[in-house]
């Protein structure tokens, strides 16, 4: 009689030995999976991003946090220069984040003024595209300083093709294309959607 008891406690134990060796196998998998989709979904649909700094003052301001949207342009394809084809088309005035042209390591965001060929003029505060006053309101209602090599008082700037010209919308503290030149359209990350924390900032980005 004890040697059954024995033999049923040592099933017993190796049924629950079983039992939660299958149980950790399930969250290992779960877990792994759960990683994989949050990767596919941080590289090709949305991302992230908190504002390091005040040079979007008042659109954006510093500790802000916000998503990018990487679907609208396309995403680019990791370790290529090529992307998937988008669902929508860059616009003048988007608010984009891109990857820095001086240091590949950092993102910056900034928004978008002219695209390649244009040429620009910044002119008692409002900005000439191709001879023609910028009126679109997120851009005429804001004043921009001539400032830097590529912004100086009646300077015009030709944008090379496959560049875009940014600028910061706090224009008198923002490091941006009047400083430091073009962004490359391959940097483009996407186009920052909304803010999503501090909760009394949430709102959609214009």
């Amino acid at each position: 009689m004890d040697k059954v008891k024995a033999k049923e406690k040592v099933k017993k134990s190796v049924k629950k030995e079983e039992s939660d060796s299958h149980q950790i196998r399930e969250w290992i998998e779960s877990f792994i999976i759960a990683f994989i989709l949050a990767m596919i979904i941080r590289t090709f649909v949305i991302q992230p991003f908190k504002i390091p700094s005040g040079s979007m003052i008042p659109t954006l301001i510093e500790k802000d946090r916000l998503m990018v949207n990487k679907l609208r342009y396309g995403p680019k394809i990791p370790f290529t220069n090529k992307r998937l084809p988008g669902f929508g088309r860059i616009q003048r005035g988007d608010v984009i984040v891109f990857v820095y042209p001086v240091d590949n390591r950092r993102d910056f965001i900034k928004r978008l003024i002219a695209f390649g060929g244009d040429t620009i003029e910044i002119k008692n505060g409002d900005v000439f595209i191709n001879d023609h006053m910028i009126v679109d309101p997120v851009i005429k209602n804001i004043y921009y300083y001539n400032n830097g090599q590529h912004g100086l008082e009646d300077q015009r700037v030709i944008v090379p093709e496959g560049n875009v010209f940014v600028l910061g919308d706090n224009s008198a503290q923002s490091s941006d294309s009047r400083f430091w030149g073009f962004v490359p359209v391959d940097n483009i990350v996407g186009r920052a959607e909304f803010i999503y924390w501090p909760l009394k900032r949430v709102r959609w980005i214009k």
